[in-house]
């Protein structure tokens, strides 16, 4: 396939602003947060309804503060994604995909494959006994009070880097090149410096607000934790998400639309549905299920919009595993629970 030219272009920033304040996609994200919150309070008590080992206590206005917090954080490492690159070309991912007739035909293929992965993950790991296989491992996050076993984590690991990652990678690879599917970089010192400095806030960030234990492991713990837990959530979270949502879906969705502000949305969609088999969410009843949206949505959404910006604003999907996911939260914040996983 030809490329097209492969910058937009030029855009005066304000120009780019008036664009975003009249995007529908920015202000129906607007009204569907707002309405998460108040969906949160109208149904849920002062206690929600899921197994939080890591905030067993808090109140449900607790979370929603943190969940709140979480987004002001998110927009503010947004802002300054487009501090750090305002000088930079703006990559025309659109141009990478192909004609519109087939960039749809590709796209409904991913969502159906994608909901089929995740159809077939939920069966596989409950006849075995386990917790359902979505992008993130039993415990991760808010914790279990449950056992995961290390047969378990392989296999959900196995189990997401195959069906989202090597496959799709296969598949589409065979028709496009690295380039056209945001595997290479077109700026290695740039998305560097971009990489380091947001890792670098990002931990900061982490160790002041998370206050994760993984410090505190001690040193044979940590040379042996840190790597494995490096090692299996590159394999079952971090590369199923690049690859399935940001290096093939991503672009296409920008094709369709037209819009940045419609794909950087529509990127924390995607990103907070690929969560919805978290160890705990709840579905027996019409109000768990409300609440297990909504929280899908307060946890996911966020962090989801930040590697689309990160990988819309660079052309290349690998900034967003170095810079926010792979390392931190990931690494920081899951050593402890892998290390008592495989009782290191």
């Amino acid at each position: 396939m030809q490329l097209t030219r492969p910058t937009t272009a030029p855009e005066s920033d304000s120009a780019r602003r008036k664009s975003l304040l009249r995007s529908r996609a920015l202000w129906a994200a607007v009204l569907g947060w707002l309405a998460a919150n108040a969906l949160v309070v109208a149904v849920a008590g002062d206690r929600l309804p899921f197994t939080w080992a890591s905030s067993t206590g808090q109140k449900t206005a607790d979370h929603l503060l943190e969940a709140n917090v979480g987004l002001v954080e998110v927009l503010l490492l947004i802002a300054l994604v487009g501090l750090l690159t305002r000088r930079r070309p703006r990559p025309d991912l659109a141009a990478r995909t192909p004609e519109r007739a087939q960039a749809l035909r590709e796209t409904l293929l991913l969502l159906a494959y994608g909901a089929a992965g995740l159809a077939f993950g939920y069966v596989l790991a409950r006849s075995l006994g386990w917790h359902p296989f979505g992008f993130h491992l039993a415990g991760t996050l808010y914790g279990t009070h449950e056992h995961v076993t290390p047969t378990e984590a392989v296999t959900w690991a196995l189990y997401n880097v195959i069906v989202y990652a090597l496959v799709p990678l296969l598949y589409f690879r065979r028709r496009y090149t690295a380039e056209q599917l945001c595997l290479r970089s077109a700026d290695r010192r740039a998305d560097t410096v971009l990489v380091a400095v947001v890792l670098v806030v990002e931990s900061v960030v982490q160790f002041l607000v998370l206050e994760p234990e993984t410090l505190e492991l001690g040193g044979r713990r940590l040379l042996v934790g840190l790597p494995l837990t490096f090692t299996l959530y590159l394999a079952g979270a971090v590369l199923p998400a690049m690859i399935f949502i940001y290096a093939i879906l991503l672009p296409r969705v920008l094709k369709l639309t037209g819009s940045t502000a419609a794909t950087v949305v529509a990127g924390g969609l995607a990103y907070a549905a690929f969560h919805l088999w978290d160890a705990w969410t709840r579905f027996g009843s019409l109000e768990d299920t409300l609440l297990s949206g909504a929280f899908l949505l307060l946890t996911y959404f966020a962090p989801g919009m930040m590697k689309a910006v990160l990988t819309l604003r660079t052309g290349n999907a690998w900034v967003h595993v170095w810079a926010y996911h792979a390392l931190a939260p990931h690494t920081l914040a899951d050593t402890p629970h892998v290390v008592h996983i495989f009782r290191v």
